[in-house]
């Protein structure tokens, strides 16, 4: 047994679904985009404004404005707060400002403890260092949930209001500094209370524009799924051609193999140019991959800033099982009851020639016409059981099948009943080629094949020699069984005739075995037809469906 390497690696591609992210700890939180962008920028602002406060009093621009009361603190605070800014900016970086409530309250606290020191090492309020709390409440109001938020401003208006009293009995501010203090409170709540309700709306809108893109890419998913997963082909090409999407069926029947960079064929898409140009429908008949026919329907997919076009295939064999489905029913029933009403006096006329032609009173030339009748009662006889076995024939059960294996079982059964000096080459690939038939049907089918391939090679070069070669195609992801003879081959005149019923170039053939065969193959949605194979040499090829495909 030879072997023969396949053009594809294996039959089945496996789609695996992406993990799920595994979840963060439950004391960690991951903001959103915008949240964790907000803590990056505070985290710098943070820095900055605490190096221009510490360069405004050793630079003595603000001299008379900032630590005016207490400068040794102001200067002691400002170096401080540098410091802890840039340890927290380093701290934060290398996790992406990713941290926890705990950490972010932390952080607001000491920004709000550092600005309450310069405020009083500066005299009060008047130094205008109390604004930036409104910055730090903000902030607060952003970054953490609303009960939060209200109880930072509600604690450093406290704190403010407190610090301002306490100076009033020292005797380091005055009463109207108690009058800013509370401003400076009220502003801070209004502050938070407008930026929590513009934050929650805020919140709401993404929340919601998020459920909306969570549901188009669902539903684009799905869009993808069912065209992908649909027996119909479905084409979409550019204004130039190009092919914008194809999904799976329609590389099966036009042969392509996206993989490998495959493409539309000249003819394929000089068909299409006659569809689109068609007055009426713009619909019809396309050769396909295995000299198949498919029926093509285009439409166009014009807008104002691109053309596109969509095309959709189907197998014409499909489609013409089914508009001939119920007649072929009918018709089944009525040859059938027809082949039955045939049989029973057919057997009583080859009955009475054989016993005419027993009888001693018969002459020799009547006994030749006796010897007629038997014969041609026999052919009649075959014709008559392929009419009830079409009539009879039950719907395919199609199996998952090794095609190489199973070829090798039907051949060592086949040649049992060959004679010995019958020669049948088997040409297989070393990995598994699996195929969707019916085994039943197959073997009907292989047997009707190499039954025909040892008859003409016989009469041809006087040797009962068959090669039988299964491989996979590539280019349409399917398994292929060729039946090579040695014969002269099918005249070109009949090759459009071949698979017809009833037709039949030798004398005793009843003409229904390739047009049965065929009618098998098409049950399974196999495509069986006569070609030369590599080595010019004439064979009947049989290209199955895709193994996934379920029928």
């Amino acid at each position: 047994m030879s072997s023969q390497t396949a053009s594809g690696d294996s039959l089945h591609r496996d789609i695996t679904p992406p993990q799920q992210n595994t979840p963060a700890p439950a004391e960690l939180i991951r903001p959103r985009l915008r949240q964790r962008d907000l803590l990056k920028i505070y985290a710098w602002y943070r820095v900055a404004i605490a190096l221009i406060l510490l360069g405004l009093f050793a630079s003595g621009i603000s001299r008379g404005t900032v630590g005016t009361l207490y400068p040794a603190l102001y200067l002691n605070t400002a170096i401080t707060y540098a410091v802890l800014n840039i340890a927290w900016l380093l701290f934060l970086y290398p996790g992406r400002f990713l941290t926890t409530p705990l950490r972010i309250g932390s952080i607001l606290s000491c920004d709000i403890i550092a600005f309450l020191l310069l405020i009083q090492a500066s005299g009060g309020l008047d130094s205008g260092v109390g604004y930036l709390l409104l910055t730090t409440c903000a902030v607060g109001s952003l970054l953490l949930d609303k009960r939060m938020g209200a109880f930072l401003a509600a604690i450093t208006s406290i704190a403010v209001i407190a610090q301002q009293l306490f100076g009033i009995l020292i005797g380091q501010a005055e009463t109207q500094d108690i009058v800013s203090a509370g401003s400076l409170g009220i502003l801070l709540f209004t502050c938070v209370t407008a930026l929590q309700y513009l934050s929650t709306h805020i919140r709401l809108a993404n929340q919601k524009a998020e459920q909306e893109r969570r549901q188009a890419a669902h539903l684009q998913r799905l869009t993808q799924q069912i065209v992908a997963q649909m027996h119909t082909g479905v084409l979409v090409l550019d204004g130039q051609g190009n092919t914008e999407l194809i999904n799976r069926s329609a590389q099966q029947l036009l042969g392509i193999n996206r993989i490998a960079g495959g493409s539309l064929s000249p003819e394929f898409n000089r068909a299409l140019d006659s569809l689109r140009k068609q007055s009426g429908a713009h619909s019809g008949i396309v050769e396909g991959a295995g000299h198949s026919q498919l029926r093509a329907s285009v439409t166009s997919l014009s807008n104002e800033s691109r053309k596109s076009t969509l095309v959709f295939l189907e197998d014409n064999r499909k489609l013409s099982q089914q508009a001939q489905q119920l007649k072929l029913a009918s018709l089944g029933r009525l040859t059938g009851s027809i082949a039955h009403e045939v049989r029973n006096p057919l057997g009583a006329i080859s009955h009475a020639a054989q016993l005419l032609a027993e009888s001693d009173s018969i002459s020799d030339e009547d006994r030749q016409l006796t010897g007629i009748i038997f014969r041609h009662s026999q052919r009649v006889n075959r014709i008559v059981e392929d009419v009830m076995q079409l009539s009879r024939r039950q719907m395919a059960e199609p199996q998952l099948q090794d095609l190489c294996v199973w070829i090798e079982q039907f051949l060592t059964d086949y040649r049992a009943g060959m004679p010995a000096e019958t020669r049948i080459t088997l040409e297989t690939p070393s990995h598994p080629v699996y195929a969707r038939f019916d085994p039943h049907q197959m073997t009907q089918v292989v047997t009707n094949l190499c039954n025909n391939a040892v008859r003409h090679s016989h009469i041809a070069t006087g040797r009962a020699e068959v090669v039988v070669t299964v491989s996979f195609v590539g280019s349409r992801e399917c398994a292929r069984l060729e039946v090579q003879d040695f014969g002269p081959g099918v005249a070109d005149e009949h090759k459009d005739q071949i698979f017809e019923p009833f037709f039949t170039t030798q004398t005793s053939g009843a003409g229904l075995g390739l047009y049965i065969a065929r009618e098998l193959c098409e049950s399974t949605r196999a495509n069986l037809y006569y070609c030369r194979n590599q080595d010019n040499h004439s064979c009947f090829r049989v290209e199955f469906a895709h193994a996934e495909q379920v029928f």
